[in-house]
């Protein structure tokens, strides 16, 4: 009668099978995305690789060179010109961009400014324009003879400064980039505002904290992994500067050379020059150098934040 009862308790397991089949169910839907990502992002990335190990000689033809290509690179004046450029570029405009950016989502998410919405898409609206475009209609504005800038100085009989001049041409240039992004880094801090829990705000009120103890005990904390995504895509951009640049320069030929910055550069040496292996090696170079830096904002965010 126990033995019976024991047996009946006893569950019954079925026997062991093999490797199932839904555990390749994730990899499936991941296969068109890993396909386009290998051929979009990895191909091109070995193809450049490729490229920068080897030359093109009037004697021998294209003939593998090894790292010749890069040891040029890293000792070329006009190569280091154009990263200082770029570089003291995001040292100024980068901030001022965010500081802006801050002011305009603390100001959305304060809650006291009439027609929100209106200027929530108002000043992300400028993110929406073609960098083309952009860059077009700045560069007719700047202008001395024949845009705004020339017209301001017709009615006024006044002579203002040439933007496109080159000791102006970098500030007018990140007056472009700031005004297109500004929006776009407003959105993504007005976003992360609005996940702050609102027993905070309760809790600051009973307390009888202002305004100013709100945003600096609550907001600015709660915005710090926000600011450095900001910071980090900031920086990439930066270094990728190319659109504005390009256009300018036929606005303002003497203001800014095919090495005005290392994107510029690259596309000069690959496709004017005719050194596509010597900017391939260019282009490794500085994908390196913007990871390091990207990294290395993110490592100061995140320890800041700690």
């Amino acid at each position: 009668m126990t033995s019976t009862t024991t047996a009946e308790r006893t569950p019954h397991r079925p026997p062991r099978p093999g490797r199932p089949r839904h555990r390749w169910t994730g990899w499936g839907f991941l296969a068109p995305f890993m396909a386009v990502f290998a051929l979009v992002f990895v191909a091109p990335i070995l193809y450049s690789l490729h490229l920068s190990v080897y030359r093109d000689q009037l004697v021998g033809g294209n003939s593998f060179v090894g790292l010749a290509n890069y040891r040029s690179a890293l000792t070329d004046p006009v190569f280091w010109e154009s990263v200082t450029r770029v570089t003291l570029f995001l040292a100024v405009q980068v901030p001022v961009m965010l500081f802006l950016a801050l002011l305009l989502a603390l100001a959305l998410d304060s809650g006291r400014l009439y027609g929100r919405d209106f200027f929530r898409i108002s000043i992300f609206m400028p993110y929406a324009v073609p960098a083309v475009v952009a860059t077009l209609m700045w560069g007719f504005m700047y202008g001395s003879r024949f845009g705004l800038v020339g017209n301001v100085n017709d009615i006024l009989g006044v002579t203002l400064p040439d933007p496109l001049s080159p000791g102006l041409i970098l500030a007018s240039i990140g007056n472009i980039v700031t005004w297109q992004f500004v929006g776009y880094n407003m959105l993504i801090l007005y976003s992360a505002l609005r996940t702050v829990p609102h027993n905070l705000y309760e809790a600051a009120e009973v307390d009888g904290a202002g305004q100013l103890r709100v945003i600096t005990a609550i907001k600015l904390p709660a915005l710090r992994g926000a600011l450095v995504i900001a910071a980090i895509f900031s920086v990439i951009g930066s270094f990728q500067l190319f659109n504005e640049p390009s256009i300018l320069r036929s606005l303002a030929p003497n203001a800014i050379s095919s090495g005005y910055t290392p994107n510029l550069y690259t596309y000069s040496l690959a496709f004017s020059g005719q050194q596509q292996n010597y900017a391939a090696a260019v282009a490794i170079i500085m994908g390196l150098l913007t990871m390091v830096i990207a990294y290395a904002v993110q490592l100061f965010g995140m320890r800041k934040a700690a």
